[in-house]
This record gives structure tokens, sequence and C-alpha cells, in this order.
């Protein structure tokens, strides 16, 4: 029985190089047939490390007929980076909001590759070599794994996916204690732990692409219930929202148009005031369910460039000041030193402008709006602080979110969609940055957000 499960080394390495070849055009058939634009970059990612395994394996098969330093250095630091690309695709599946050490991976394989590559060159022997491959693969793998296993939204899919990585990693950590324990010099033997090893290996490895893509589906089915969950509070914003201002500027032009004689010239400027007013929110509101819809269907590209933010934040006081002075409040600006940073200018300019204007609007009459502008570390942090009215606390926490959405009327009766802020949020995630506010009722708010000054696109 035990004779069965014994493979010849030969017959391992072809197995591994099929396996990984069929692999790579299975996902990029995928790639290209079902994923969406979210998904192609983590299944490039995943591609490029069985495409890498895929020539190392080669590389390896044709051991003493090429250069050793091709067959051992070469294939090997391929081997270490095409299980970075695994891990790094990995990580990117994980929800929005957990940080993604992808700089931490590039990190560890680099210190792998150096260090194998070191004692190659001193002349370790074969047993070496595996045992220090193996433990350079186990460390690569080693955070995604436990990330996944420290993610809260889990269920029985996703266990059974991590379930995979452990066993893979635990196969790896069994081999290289045994060859501690029982040195060899040959790459495999053909001993029955090395068969099984080798078999089970090769199945953790197909189960886990087979689950690798299933999760990859599962985030493109997630992302399309959410559109359509948007979709639904999308139009329910439009039919109440724009019912308001719309119904009042039919009603104020009727007054005009039915009685215009019986009217004195100033009830004929207030109800044009009035008019113009009304006019000018469904603008707004119309304006910010353009620029949302079409964040939410792909159609705004982000184009970072090299921004001056001093220079931005002034420009946009400068368009606020009527609004400002109208209320007798005061615009501040403080900033200890100049600051440029890669950003998509037309992003910053409509959060800005968004947080700016919320601000003046829930600020009484000769008030306050502070903005503020600082250098942390790797980051730039943002606020807009007033001295108005502030946010209930139960409302802090569904500011940012459509399906919560939570209208307050400003100091004068202002009127707003909630959509500005949902916009933001948009835009700074886009950015890998943070949105939050910080609010007393009563006391006013401070709207803070961050942008990090080395972006990953």
């Amino acid at each position: 029985m035990f004779e069965l499960l014994r493979l010849d080394p030969k017959t391992i390495f072809l197995l591994y190089f099929w396996g990984n070849f069929f692999t790579c055009i299975l996902i990029f058939s995928y790639s290209f047939s079902y994923a969406t634009s979210d998904n192609r970059k983590t299944l490039k990612w995943f591609s490029l490390g069985k495409l890498l395994l895929t020539i190392a394996w080669i590389f390896i098969i044709l051991r003493n007929i090429i250069n050793d330093f091709i067959s051992i250095n070469v294939a090997n630091s391929m081997i270490f980076c095409a299980c970075c690309y695994e891990t790094m695709a990995m990580l990117s599946l994980l929800k929005t909001g957990v940080k993604k050490p992808y700089s931490l991976q590039i990190g560890i394989t680099i210190a792998v590759i150096l260090v194998f590559n070191l004692g190659t060159l001193l002349g370790c022997s074969i047993n070496t070599r595996i045992i220090m491959g193996s433990i350079g693969i186990f460390v690569i793998y080693l955070p995604p794994t436990f990330i996944y296993f420290t993610e809260k939204r889990q269920n029985v899919f996703r266990t059974f996916y991590l379930l995979c990585y452990v066993g893979f990693e635990t196969l790896i950590v069994i081999r290289a204690i045994n060859r501690c324990i029982y040195p060899q010099n040959n790459l495999y033997s053909y001993d029955i732990l090395d068969s099984l090893y080798s078999i089970g290996l090769f199945l953790l490895s197909f189960i886990g692409i087979v689950g690798f893509l299933l999760l990859v589906k599962e985030k493109q089915d997630n992302k399309i219930q959410k559109l359509l969950d948007d979709k639904n509070q999308f139009f329910s914003i439009i039919s109440h929202d724009l019912r308001g201002p719309l119904g009042s500027a039919v009603s104020l032009s009727g007054l005009l148009t039915e009685d215009i004689e019986k009217h004195s010239e100033e009830e004929i400027k207030e109800i044009s005031e009035m008019l113009y007013q009304s006019n000018k929110n469904s603008y707004k509101l119309l304006e910010n369910l353009l620029e949302w819809s079409q964040v939410q269907t792909g159609m705004i590209t982000f184009s970072p460039k090299k921004t001056t933010l001093n220079a931005l934040i002034k420009e946009n006081i400068e368009l606020n000041k009527n609004a400002a002075l109208n209320k007798n409040i005061t615009l501040l600006f403080d900033s200890a030193e100049l600051i440029e940073i890669e950003v998509d200018k037309n992003m910053i300019d409509t959060v800005l402008r968004n947080l700016l204007n919320n601000a003046i609007k829930f600020t009484s009459k000769n008030g306050k709006v502070e903005i503020r502008l600082l250098k942390t570390n790797r980051k730039v942090e943002i606020a807009i602080t007033d001295n108005g009215i502030g946010i209930p606390d139960n409302m802090k926490e569904t500011l940012f979110k459509i399906n919560n959405k939570v209208i307050q009327k400003g100091t004068e009766n202002e009127a707003g969609s909630g959509l500005g802020l949902l916009l933001c949020s948009e835009f700074i995630n886009m950015h890998q940055g943070k949105i939050w506010v910080e609010s007393q009722l009563g006391k006013g708010s401070s709207f803070k957000f961050t942008l990090p000054l080395e972006q990953i696109f």
C-alpha cells in the first residue's frame, strides 16, 4: 500500500509545472471573461504568481542541464516572489477598511530572497537550502493567514479556504522539521513522508486556487448587491429630496405668473429671492447626485497629480467667502508649512467645498470656521472646525452611509441632502485616507480627513 504512495521526483516536478501552467490559463481566462475592473488587479497578482511558479519549475526540472545559479538561486527567488504575489492577492480580498500590509509582504520577501541567496553563495548543503526555503515560504504566508484569522467577517467557506492555507503551512513546517532531524542530500527522496508531503501540497494548492476564485466571485457578488441597494436608496433620495425644492419653485413661479400685478416691488423681490434659493438648492442636489452616480458607476477616473494643498484650501475659502459674509462668519486658515501631495485635485476640491459649505451652513451668525492643515507621520491631516450647532451622537455614525441618511437643517433653515458627505467619504476612500467627525451638540463640529503622503495605487 505504501509503495503506491511513493512518487518519482521527476513526476513531482512535472506535476507542479503542468498544474501551475493550467492555473495560469484558467485565471487569465477568468480575468478577461468574467472579472470586474476591481478584481482584475487581484487576479493579475495571483496569475503573475502562478506564472512565476511555472517558469521556476521549468528551471528546477532542467537542473543539471542549465547553470546552477539559474536552477537554484533564480528559480527559488522566483518561487518566493510568486508566494508574495499570491499573498498580496489574498490580502486584496479582505473587506474594505482592513489595512492591507502590502509593503510588509514585499519587505519579508526581499529579506527571504537575500538570506537564501547568501546561504547558497556561502555553500550551504541541499538539506540546509530546503530548510531555509521552507521557512521562507512559511514566513511569507504567515501574516495574511493571521490577518484572515482575525477578520470578523467569516463564513463556512472562508474558514475552509483559510484552513487550506493553514494545512499548507503545516506541511511545510513538518517537512522542515523532518529535514532537521533526518538530514538528506537530495532535493526529493523516495520516502513516504516526502511523497505524502508532495501529494498533500499539490491537493491543497489546487483547493486553494478554487477557493481563491470563489472568494473573488464572492467579492464581486457583494459589490453588485451593494450597488443594487445603493441604487434603491439613490432613487429614494431623488423622489424625496428633489420634490421639495422643485415644488417650491413651481409654487413661487406660479405666484409670479398668475398674480404679478397684485404684488408690490418688495414682494416680487422677496419671491424672486426665494425662487433663486429654491433653484440653487435643486442645482446643488442634482450636482451631488450626478457626481455620486458617476463614482458608483466608475465614470469618474482617479487621476492623482502633485498638488499644493495650501493653495487648494485658499481657493475654496475664496469661493465660500460670500456665503460666510452673509452670516458674518470669520474664515481662518492655519498651516505651519507648505504641503505638496499626490492627489486627485478635483476630488479633494469637492471634499473641501462640501465640508466648508456645511461648516458655514451649520454655524450661526457672527460665528467662526477654522481650517487646519497638519503633516503627521506619513499623513496629512485637514480639519475644518466650526462653533456651530453640533451633531447629535446618534447621527455621527450615519453621516457617511447612504442607507442611513439623516438630514439636519442649517442655522437659517438651509436645506441639504446628505449626499455631499457621501461624496466626501467616497473620494477620501479612493485616496486610501480616512474621514471622520468630532462633535458636541451645541458646541460645534470638526470634520477631519487624512491623506497618505505616499500612495500605493
